[in-house]
């Protein structure tokens, strides 16, 4: 056995590798800054956090301040291009 894989599986190891880090970040991202999650014991021992502006900077962060200012469209050239009249 020289190889243990194969060049065409090579595609799908890319995919899988992308897919499982978009799974990891998501997860990481749901648990370490999320306002809701308790890890240590402090904050698992009150019952109601009052931490609304931590809430806030989680739930409105820079990706979703940047996308507030944008048009909702995906492909905009292409949609100006298909809705003009001429």
């Amino acid at each position: 056995m020289a190889r243990w894989a194969k060049p065409e599986v090579y595609p799908l190891m890319a995919a899988m590798t992308f897919v499982t880090g978009l799974c990891v970040f998501q997860l990481t991202r749901n648990v370490v800054p999320n306002p809701d999650v308790r890890i240590n014991k402090h904050h698992r021992r009150t019952a109601v956090l009052d931490n609304g502006e931590e809430g806030e900077r989680y739930s409105q962060h820079g990706l979703r301040k940047f996308l507030r200012t944008r048009p909702p469209e995906i492909m905009p050239t292409i949609n100006h291009f298909f809705s003009e009249d001429k």
